[in-house]
This record gives C-alpha cells, structure tokens and sequence, in this order.
C-alpha cells in the first residue's frame, strides 16, 4: 500500500513554444528537478530524448506526455506545469487529457525581466498562463494557481507554492480511496451525527463497520499475559501519566486497544469513529477516549461518537498538515469576548500540544455510569499557537458534502476546568457559529496546531467538489 503521509510523486510538463527561446526549457528542467530533489520529492518527466528539450508543443509531444503519464498513473499523485515562455496551450492541456490523470494540476509562469524583452530572451509567460488556463477549462480539468501570477521559479513565493501544492496533492491522493472504520452504533440522542454513506462512497470514501458485540468478545477470549497487551499499556503511558490510573484498569484498556488495532491493521483503517458511551462503560468499566488519543497522535485520528464526518475531516487535517488533529465540541462561550470559545471533550485529544496530559475519569459521562467506570480519559490543556478548524458533513437535502474551515489561534487565557479543554481565538466568530447553525452543521469540529486552511480550501472546493465555505 502506498504510503500516503510522506511520500509524494510529482509529474512536470514544460510547455515551449518554437518561435521563443528553447534554452529557457532546459534552464526550467534543471531548475524544478533541483527543487523538487530538495523538497524529497519524486519527479516523472519528459527527457531531452524523448521530445525537444523534454518540453511539450505539438500535437505529437502531447501524445508522448500523456504515455510517460499513463506509465506512472499509480504514483502520480499531482501535475506541475511549467511556462518558461509562452507555451503551447493546447498540446499542454491535451497532455493532461489523454493521460487521464484526476490529479491536483499547479500552473507556473515564469516572470519576464525588463532587461530581456528581445527575440533573443522574452518569454511572453504572463499571457502564456492566461491561455493555458482558458484551455483547461475548457476541458474541464481542476487546476491551482501560483500566488503571483508569474514568478521566478527558484523564488521563495514559488517554493512556497510548490509546498503547500504538495500538501494539497498529499491530501486529496490520501482522500481518495480512504477508508473509516464506524466502530459501534451512534449514540441513539445524537442525531446530529447521522451521515451518508452513498454520498462518501462517491468521493471514493469507504465506511467499514463493526458492531461493538464483536469488539467485547475479542476482548473477553484475550489471555492477561497476551504480549501485545504489554506493548498497548506501555503506548497509553506514554501518551500520559497514568499514576492514578488502577492496573486492572489499564489491562483492560489495553485489550480494548489491541483488538481495535488489529481491526484497524486487518482492514486498511485510515480514521475510526467509535461509540464512546455508555456500552463501553457498562461493558469493560472503562473509557476509550485514551486509546483514540494515542491513534490521533500516531496520524491514525479517532473521533468520538461514532463521528464518521468528524473522523475523515480529522483525518484530512493531519494529513495537510502532518500533525496530530484533534475533535471537539465547540462548547461555551468566554465570558464576554465574542471572539473566544471554549472547545471540550471529556478526554480524547492527542496529547502532543497539551499541557501535562494525564489520564483520568470522564466525570461527565461518570454521573450516570459512575466514575469507577470511566477510567482512560485524558485530561489536559492545549498549549498556545495557531489554529486551523475543519468540519465536513453530508447534506442529503441538497445532494452535495459541504465544509467550512478557517483559521485563528489557541490562546492560553487561564480557565479551570475539567477534560480535554482549549480556548480558541477565532475572527468575527460570531459570523461563524451563525453560519454553522444555520447551514446545519454539527456540533463537533476537527482542529490542531497548524496553519492550513488554504491546504485544505484548495483540496475540497477544487479538486473534491465538495461546497467549502472559508470564514475570515
């Protein structure tokens, strides 16, 4: 299986046009492949063999494009193309056609010196773009855009750009084919957390499920001294201080995470959503919210309440960003400031960014299953930095999957309270939550420490078709 958190493949198409300069294709190549070798990315290109100067500008060029593409289809995960001059819009567009290739597409011009607008050195890039883009469109092909329209491609801008395309190209690559497993029945009070299934599979997301019966009895014909029980406690201590945390207790957690782990393992799990209360109370006497952290942190995230939307926007957090996301409430106000909240769960958050985590009772479930039976969930605070919040959902009303997402900061304003708990920043958040409540959005929202709505703005409204909504 394709590692899809660290490994990115890259075509690279450079469109030449044969009444402009043609070295400038051969400077273009030597530049991108130094670049791309530096970022460990893997490049798939035209060599100078194959076409004149390895760039695309006949009908012919496409046609051999669109091969080397079609060769390496199933490591390919995103196209970039190159204008060191104008370009030939169509046998660059036509490349990318007959490959058929359904990957992100990043377009850069590059910038023309005012010193070098002869025959000899004008590259005529700028209008070149404006072409290529009209083409593409035409042909219904998704593409991404530089932040300046035409740059230099060994500037900062553009290596910039090329970084936040590899994230994007990372994130839809893993999407596609991303597979959650729905561990347990949605709490029966928690409608706010239904979902379509048909709608996912659409975009290439599966849902696995398994009834919470079929865990408690893999749980019940493991042995105490089974090893792997060993090496999952060991995990959980880890991840947080476990000191007022009974043995036996940790012995059971560690047969709930085994047998969660090798179902995972057993059926190629990216993101889990699991029924959190009160089977699992009642059953093992225990909280699952410990074992969901340490898989959150291990960029295996788990949502809690059989949160199948709230796992797979997790999931595409942690993969934009490479780091640990995490699932919340969005759950009280900050006393007067409007654009302050407080984000709460009882205990699931992956530990990496948070204050002295440790392992505790969920005492709000505990009041009705009791707190002897609610060991294993985190308690901690998030530590300051910025902060990216991501939610999709199903809307069967109007057929489509819809988000919204933005960005702020995780202050670190005293609150005392219990749980897994963080005060966010967010601009103009009243705008916000009017948004979410109106458009019918639930509850839950999956953030972390990053900064990466533009990652995944670009993901879900270009290349996903999914109705994303950027609050500023």
């Amino acid at each position: 299986m394709k590692d899809k958190h660290n490994h990115t493949c890259l075509g690279v198409l450079i469109g030449n046009r044969n009444f402009f300069p043609s070295y400038l294709v051969d400077e273009a190549r030597n530049n991108i492949q130094a670049i791309l070798a530096d970022m460990s990315v893997e490049t798939v290109m035209l060599s100078e063999e194959q076409t004149d100067h390895g760039g695309v500008q006949t009908y012919q060029d496409a046609k051999v494009a669109s091969e080397l593409l079609k060769a390496n289809r199933d490591k390919i995960d995103g196209i970039v193309v190159l204008l060191p001059n104008f370009g030939d819009e169509k046998a660059v567009a036509d490349s990318i056609r007959f490959s058929g290739l359904s990957v992100p597409v990043l377009i850069q011009a590059e910038a023309d010196s005012l010193d070098k607008m002869g025959l000899a050195t004008r590259r005529d890039s700028f209008c070149g773009k404006i072409s290529l883009c009209n083409n593409l469109r035409q042909y219904g092909i998704a593409f991404s855009l530089t932040t300046q329209h035409v740059c230099e491609i060994t500037s900062e801008v553009f290596r910039a750009d090329l970084a936040n395309f590899e994230r994007v190209c990372r994130t839809v690559s893993a999407l596609k084919g991303c597979r959650v497993g729905a561990i347990g029945a949605r709490p029966a009070s928690f409608n706010t957390v239904r979902y379509s299934e048909k709608m996912l599979e659409r975009m290439g997301i599966t849902v696995e499920p398994i009834d919470l019966s079929e865990i408690f009895a893999r749980v019940e014909a493991l042995k105490d001294d089974d090893l792997r029980i060993l090496d999952k406690i060991e995990l959980l201590k880890n991840n947080a201080d476990t000191q007022f945390i009974a043995e036996d207790k940790l012995v059971m957690m560690g047969k709930l995470f085994v047998v969660i782990a090798q179902w995972i393992d057993d059926n190629d799990i990216d993101a889990s959503a699991i029924q959190c209360w009160t089977s699992l109370q009642q059953t093992l006497g225990i909280n699952v919210c410990s074992i969901m952290s340490v898989m959150s942190g291990q960029l295996l995230p788990s949502a809690c309440e059989v949160d199948v939307m709230g796992a797979i926007s997790m999931y595409a957090l942690s993969i934009a960003s490479g780091n640990p996301s995490s699932i919340a409430d969005w759950n009280n106000n900050f006393g007067d400031e409007r654009d302050k909240c407080v984000l709460f769960h009882c205990g699931n958050f992956a530990t990496e960014q948070l204050h002295e985590p440790f392992m505790s009772t969920a005492d709000i479930i505990g009041t009705t299953v009791g707190c002897e039976n609610t060991c294993g969930a985190i308690n901690g605070r998030m530590k300051k930095g910025p902060l990216t919040y991501f939610r999709l959902s199903t809307d069967e009303f109007s057929s489509k999957v819809k988000a919204y997402l933005g960005e702020g900061k995780l202050v670190d304003d005293e609150l005392e309270t219990v749980g897994c708990r963080a005060v966010v920043q967010v601009p103009h958040l009243e705008g916000l939550l009017a948004y979410i409540c109106n458009n019918g959005f639930e509850h839950h929202v999956a953030f972390n420490h990053s900064s990466t709505a533009n990652v995944l703005y670009e993901v879900f409204n270009k290349y996903l078709n999914v109705d994303c909504y950027f609050h500023q």
